[in-house]
């Protein structure tokens, strides 16, 4: 009897079981199966292994602090680590940004970012947007709009959280503006009507929307909700917890359209795998936060930190970002190209490596598209069979999303496009 088989029954059952893969080792782009087999990950973990499987400069960092200092809670003393990882942050963030506060998961940074949101303005309520994806927890659930399987069964949630409309322009059918405009007049439409303003702490919001299906928003729309913000002293709250450290081509997703947000979340790609995640906000905001009220054991750990430290520095020395900028147009050219093939693909969308491609029941042209699940779920699993791990996404989970290694070459690139291509006859015909 092997270790998989006596006991992967023992693991709780609501965790989601996708492919069936014990996974022995994994290095840069690949992960090794116990059963030999290799797989091209183009899932990072769900955007976490932003840097590669095991970067050495990681690995090398995390042994180095394991020899030295595994923990040491940031209420009582302040280890190196911590501050060279601030040093490393400022470097990359707004410079307007500049209070820092760790803690260990993307839900637990959008708690304390809401709480601090609270805190700083005196004011209860939450805006967020239809498609929100900001955690699974009791406190996050109310925030999370991406699909009821997270929200089901777990009310009544708490209350002062209000869904306006994202401008999600493939799902309406009309061109980006014009969804931009509907949108924020939607956003003024429940200003108006449901939270005024003046109750009103933050409005919450991906700048790329993940889990809700990889949707890149206009420029106008993030300007829309700062100039909002700006008019009724309303915190503006980027949750980059998925599209941060260079998943976009760029260090952060409000990088690519000139919008500084008052608060912002991280937590994925900021550690290369281990778990850490931050609050990043004005320093005169962290301010009004009354001291104690906000903590946590592990927040900030050791270890952890030192891989975030190592993390920047690889991705600064290795051009990262960049790196990801140029595959990201290469992989959007290579579907776009499948899309002319195969009409399922209704969509193809994105920036750097965080592209989604969305499946439509194929229908007349005129027709409003129908979301299909099925023939994404097909093609995902005809993907895996060939060496090659996806992701799907979406409320309908019809979004098959890219997020590969920001350190995948060409060939890589080259190699996923033609499994897919491969795949997608396969299910198609």
């Amino acid at each position: 009897m092997t270790l998989y088989s006596e006991n992967f029954s023992h693991l709780s059952p609501v965790w989601t079981r996708i492919f069936p893969v014990e996974a022995e080792r994994a290095e840069g782009c690949y992960i090794h199966a116990t059963d030999g087999k290799k797989y091209l990950d183009f899932t990072c973990g769900i955007g976490v292994t932003n840097t590669g499987h095991c970067h050495p400069k990681v690995v090398a960092a995390i042994r180095e602090q394991a020899g030295s200092l595994l923990h040491a809670q940031a209420n009582i003393v302040v280890h190196k680590p911590l501050l060279e990882l601030v040093q490393e942050l400022r470097t990359i963030v707004h410079p307007s940004i500049d209070g820092f506060f760790f803690s260990n998961s993307g839900a637990e940074a959008v708690e304390g970012a809401v709480k601090l949101a609270r805190a700083a303005t005196g004011r209860p309520n939450v805006i967020v947007f239809q498609g929100s994806f900001h955690g699974r927890t009791a406190g996050t659930m109310v925030l999370t709009t991406s699909k009821t399987i997270y929200r089901a069964g777990y009310q009544p949630l708490p209350a002062g959280v209000f869904v306006a409309p994202y401008p999600y322009a493939y799902r309406y059918g009309w061109d980006a503006e014009s969804t931009s405009q509907w949108c924020l007049d939607e956003l003024d439409l429940l200003l108006n009507s449901q939270t005024a303003p003046q109750e009103t702490a933050a409005i919450l919001i991906e700048p790329v929307l993940g889990e809700g299906g990889y949707v890149v928003p206009p420029a106008s729309f993030l300007k829309g909700l700062r100039e909002i913000c700006d008019r009724h002293g309303i915190l503006l709250i980027f949750d980059e917890i998925q599209s941060g450290f260079g998943r976009t081509g760029k260090w952060f997703a409000q990088d690519h359209f000139g919008v500084v947000p008052d608060i912002m979340t991280v937590a994925k790609g900021i550690a290369s795998g281990l778990p850490l995640s931050g609050v990043f906000s004005r320093l005169d905001l962290m301010k009004k936060w009354q001291v104690g009220s906000h903590g946590g054991t592990y927040g900030g750990n050791a270890v952890a930190c030192a891989a975030g430290v190592a993390t920047i520095r690889a991705m600064r020395e290795e051009d990262m970002p960049g790196s990801a900028a140029r595959r990201g147009v290469q992989l959007l050219t290579g579907l776009r190209k499948l899309q002319e093939q195969h009409p399922i693909i209704g969509d193809v969308r994105g920036l750097g490596l965080m592209i989604g491609t969305e499946f439509i029941v194929s229908g007349k042209p005129s027709a409003k598209p129908k979301p299909d699940k099925a023939l994404a779920k097909a093609v995902i699993h005809a993907c895996q069979e060939r060496g090659l791990l996806l992701l799907s996404c979406g409320t309908h989970d019809n979004t098959i999303r890219w997020i590969p290694p920001l350190i995948v070459t060409e060939a890589q690139g080259n190699e996923a496009l033609n499994i897919f291509g491969e795949a997608l006859k396969d299910v198609v015909h």
